[in-house]
């Protein structure tokens, strides 16, 4: 079903830029038949509707990885750097949370750990919409500020790292099929301390899956 809601989606945009160039394309020879140079604003706002429609059509086209139509869980972590490098972490983590919101995407916070002066320690999160993970997986890395300190009391420039992890939501049940025909059982009697008990219970079992 999610896979089919995606080609819904895709194929409705596809069905909307066309009727928005047909559209445009009647505007446009009605305004030259008619001589109404007036029109000529309005007519510019249609194609750059439909130039950014096209923009964004193009740029899903581009999503062809097996999980970058999926969800996105993002890590950040500060690195070393204490504070500094803590309230990078956040100022990352605000970066993201606006971008998010202005994709009109939703996410919800899974984990938060605050710093203890500023910033924040660890923080885990999700963004679901269209294309989530295929989106922001360019995010994972090494993010680095340099910047005048606001935590140096002598207004030293400070190098702060931050770690970002990104993750695709896979929602589908992965199911593990062992079978007992696969599996070599052994059983041992422990060594070491506990007298008579130790050499007539086998205490120790180990099991070697085959392949």
């Amino acid at each position: 079903m999610k896979e089919r809601n995606a080609i819904e989606r895709e194929l409705d945009r596809w069905k909307g830029i066309e009727t928005e160039f047909e559209e445009a394309k009647i505007h446009f020879e009605l305004a030259v038949e008619e001589d109404s140079p007036e029109e000529g604003p309005e007519i510019v706002a249609r194609l750059d509707r439909l130039d950014k429609n096209l923009g964004e059509v193009e740029l899903s086209r581009k999503f062809t990885g097996e999980h970058d139509q999926s969800d996105a869980i993002v890590e950040i972590h500060p690195g070393a750097g204490g504070t500094e490098a803590q309230d990078w972490a956040s100022m990352l983590y605000r970066m993201y949370s606006r971008w998010i919101e202005r994709r009109e995407f939703t996410s919800q916070v899974l984990d938060y750990q605050p710093g203890e002066e500023a910033g924040l320690k660890a923080v885990t999160f999700t963004a679901k919409g269209p294309h989530a993970y295929g989106l922001l997986r360019a995010e994972m890395g090494i993010h680095r500020l340099v910047r005048i300190s606001p935590f140096d009391a002598a207004s030293r420039r400070h190098t702060s790292f931050a770690s970002v992890f990104v993750y695709p939501d896979i929602e589908e049940e992965i199911v593990v099929d062992v079978d007992e025909s696969d599996l070599r059982i052994d059983t041992y009697r422990s060594s070491g301390a506990g007298g008579q008990h130790v050499n007539k219970t086998d205490s120790a079992v180990r099991i070697t899956h085959l392949p």
